[in-house]
């Protein structure tokens, strides 16, 4: 006799996913709770309303395809951490003054996480590396927690080796280049780069070494990654912190087939946004392999100062261009860039995207040549899939040495020549000139290096597609993973059911 529905149901796998409050920390773990969905695990996603808002119209799509998928929302108390109705996530427009409140906000959640933790009968959790005291939570419903980490295996590994060897200590000046030991390549760095938390001990180097701690009591990490990518940096992390870890990715490619997914993956409003598609238009107008895309992600911004040298170094380059720009404040005087957008839309060399872009369908359009970027990861994974080269402009946290897998190890980018590492709500005080951007455009456009690293990224792009399909290093990541998490669970119902008298 076969088994009811109900008995089917109750033996899934259930897995609840905790992201934090920032976009490019909620696009990749929500993008692998439905790569889990998708594998028929089924998935809640525990989150506040302004955050449900940036993907719920992925998980609705979802649903319709038949995946056991939900959001569950939890209201964030911002009028008592005296925060406006509706402030609760982490961006660049994020006033310094609203970040802590933020964040007690977040930490004031934890009890009734917890409590969900156990009314939904979790079989284990999937959080982001910023609630680390999730680790005792699911230690204590003894259960296994995965913990998400953003950015590179470089990265984390390049962190690991600045802890524990210390070699920004021997130099003698901020620029001073010094290499990082211990990793599979030679790595070189100045102080300057290094995030501030590693040059000295700030409140957030007690924060990573909680994070580290976490991860520890861990299950495992996973990480939105694929072999061909990075499989070496994988294996000396693994090695390096003595943890499991899973490749997933690219989650990006894997789970968001269609075209509604792509354009709204990161912007629950973005469909309505776009109706014009005025870009899709420009671009289709453009050669194949004709256009630079630029854009920051949505944690960074600019003085005016470096917007001016941005703007005259594009203007200047001969190339035709996208540029994704922050929508300004009312305060702000930047009336040059409102001339600036006239002139180039006058000469159709250049379009101006205020505020979000959707990203994943301006990359697949054949007119992209190549993108200046800040190294976030998230961008960095979705050029790669789409086979295209970097002019790479490091800003904050990991991105100053994802810059170096981009330059040095997998040489399918150039380097604008950022110096100093900054806080992601910071200007900084470095600003890069028109010629050094012009040199890295000239070079990333051209037919010489930048078609060997062309060839290059478009060969990655291509590993990309085969490790998310069948017998692909992802793919079979994702299935043993998942049916470790069935084994973990089956032990202890069965430990449970033998130690009932």
């Amino acid at each position: 006799m076969g088994s009811s529905q109900a008995e089917v149901e109750a033996d899934k796998l259930k897995v609840i996913f905790v992201p934090f409050l920032s976009t490019s920390h909620i696009i990749p773990i929500v993008d692998i709770g439905r790569l889990f969905a998708m594998h028929g695990v089924d998935v809640t996603i525990i989150t506040t309303p302004v955050a449900a808002s940036i993907f719920q119209n992925s998980i609705d799509r979802d649903t319709a395809r038949g995946h056991s998928i939900r959001t569950h929302i939890i209201k964030f108390p911002a009028s008592q951490v005296g925060l406006p109705e509706g402030v609760e996530t982490f961006n660049a427009d994020t006033p310094p003054g609203m970040i802590a409140k933020i964040a007690q906000g977040l930490s004031m959640l934890k009890e009734e996480m917890e409590q969900l933790f156990e009314d939904l009968e979790a079989d284990c959790i999937v959080t982001d590396m910023f609630y680390p005291w999730t680790a005792d939570a699911a230690a204590k419903l003894g259960i296994p927690r995965l913990i998400f980490l953003g950015g590179s295996y470089l990265a984390h590994s390049a962190q690991h080796s600045v802890k524990n060897y210390m070699p920004h200590k021997e130099i003698g000046s901020d620029t001073e280049k010094f290499n990082l030991p211990g990793l599979p390549h030679k790595l070189e760095m100045t102080l300057l780069q290094l995030p501030d938390w590693l040059r000295a001990t700030t409140g957030y180097t007690y924060l990573m070494e909680m994070i580290r701690d976490s991860e520890k009591k861990s299950y495992g990490s996973l990480f939105d990654s694929f072999n061909e990518l990075e499989g070496t940096y994988q294996e000396h992390y693994k090695k390096a912190t003595g943890t499991k870890s899973w490749s997933l990715g690219p989650v990006s490619l894997w789970v968001n087939q269609d075209a509604s997914d792509k354009a709204g993956r990161g912007n629950g409003k973005a469909e309505e946004e776009d109706k014009g598609q005025g870009w899709l238009e420009w671009l289709n107008s453009k050669p194949d392999n004709s256009v630079l895309y630029v854009s920051f992600g949505s944690m960074s911004k600019f003085p005016s100062s470096q917007l001016v040298e941005i703007a005259q170094a594009l203007e200047e380059s001969g190339h035709d261009f996208i540029w994704v720009i922050k929508k300004k404040d009312e305060s702000e005087e930047d009336s040059f860039l409102e001339e600036f957008e006239k002139r180039v839309k006058a000469s159709k060399k250049g379009y101006l995207i205020w505020g979000w872009a959707p990203q994943l369908l301006i990359l697949e359009n054949k007119a992209i040549g190549g993108l200046v970027t800040h190294c976030g990861w998230n961008t960095i994974i979705e050029s790669v899939n789409a086979g295209f080269p970097m002019a790479t402009w490091p800003l904050f946290a990991e991105q100053f040495f994802n810059e170096k897998l981009v330059t040095d190890v997998l040489k399918i980018g150039v380097a604008v020549g950022a110096k100093e590492w900054r806080n992601w709500n910071d200007f900084g005080k470095e600003v890069v000139k028109k010629d050094e951007i012009g040199k890295a455009i000239a070079l990333l456009m051209s037919s010489g290096e930048g078609e060997d690293m062309r060839r290059r990224v478009t060969a990655l792009g291509d590993a990309a597609k085969r490790a998310v399909q069948g017998g692909g290093s992802s793919q079979a990541n994702m299935l043993e993973l998942v049916q470790e998490l069935k084994e973990l669970k089956l032990q202890r119902v069965n430990s449970n059911v033998t130690a009932i008298p």
